[in-house]
């Protein structure tokens, strides 16, 4: 479970981390990780208005929140991220969504 201090909120972070950040990217997801401070590490998640209504859009963002609390390996790093949904992940299922979203802490895990 995510922990209110495990999350990145304010807009100057969210700018930060996209803008002086690296990226990896498939079909469904973005995310920018920047090396962080801390010794834990934090996220952001955002879902685009264009992706949907506010329930569709809190869907997909329980479903990210459900994706990075089973997969702790990347507590260990330290890094900020944000995790951006592509408009391509609305038409695929929780399953291929797992797949993708572990593809792409893999390709975190080799950088």
């Amino acid at each position: 479970m995510m922990k209110k201090k495990d999350i990145v909120k304010s807009p100057r972070d969210f700018t930060k981390i996209i803008k002086t950040g690296n990226k990896v990217s498939n079909r469904s997801f973005v995310i920018y990780y920047l090396k962080g401070l801390n010794d834990k590490s934090r996220y952001g998640i955002s879902v685009g208005t264009k992706l949907g209504n506010a329930v569709c859009r809190n869907l997909y963002k329980r479903r990210i929140r459900m994706l990075i609390s089973q997969n702790n390996s990347l507590n260990d790093l330290g890094n900020d991220y944000i995790i951006l949904l592509r408009k391509n992940a609305l038409s695929l299922t929780f399953q291929d969504l797992s797949k993708d979203f572990n593809n792409l802490l893999n390709k975190l895990k080799e950088l």
